[in-house]
């Protein structure tokens, strides 16, 4: 399997690559046509953390996902292609019967903030915005960013969808409200759906 390849904060790999691509080549007896694309980014952290994120995207449009981080990088390699396997395995009924349901598709932007950006700031007395009883606007501190797909589904292709990307959320267009909604994990297990009401781009 041929896959495109980010290196960050390390060296690029030919080693590390190919033994990816042997890794996720596993995967391909599950499906009957090849991937319409396959990346993966391999990226050292602080205190050595090896971090493996695969991202492929089969000919239906179904987004599979995983990202793991060890202090090794091909263990987190092997971590993501095992997840990613998993997961292909308990949903493969459903994956192979998925059709798109076309409809528009647009890009959100997804940012990652500080806690620190939104707390109360003391000034120069040790009073916090909150005891002067007046908000002074805090710096946001953007960790990082980035823009997200939005495409039009059913709410169960969206919660497998959610499943295979391995994510806390997942924003789509409701296939049959032509409305955007959010599907979410919530902590008692369940799934918590908001229908924001709002029409999609284009819609």
């Amino acid at each position: 399997m041929q896959i495109s390849t980010t290196f960050r904060h390390m060296e690029a790999s030919p080693a590390v690559r190919e033994y990816a691509e042997e890794r996720l080549d596993k995967i391909r007896k599950y499906f009957h046509r090849d991937l319409l694309s396959a990346h993966a980014t391999f990226s050292v952290e602080r205190n050595h953390h090896h971090t493996a994120e695969f991202s492929l995207t089969l000919p239906n449009g179904i987004v599979l996902q995983a990202r793991e981080t060890t202090e090794d990088m091909y263990s987190s390699v092997d971590l993501a292609a095992s997840r990613i396997e998993r997961q292909v395995r308990k949903w493969k009924e459903k994956i192979h019967t998925h059709k798109p349901h076309g409809g528009p598709s647009f890009s959100i932007r997804q940012a990652v903030i500080t806690p620190e950006s939104f707390d109360p700031q003391p000034n120069a007395q040790g009073e916090t915005d909150a005891t002067r009883g007046a908000a002074t606007p805090a710096k946001v501190n953007v960790v990082r960013e980035r823009m997200l797909e939005v495409r039009t589904m059913a709410v169960e292709d969206a919660a497998m969808q959610l499943n295979l990307m391995g994510k806390e959320f997942l924003v789509f267009t409701d296939v049959d409200s032509k409305t955007i909604s959010v599907i979410y994990r919530r902590n008692d297990g369940n799934y918590g759906l908001i229908e924001t009401g709002a029409s999609a781009p284009g819609a």
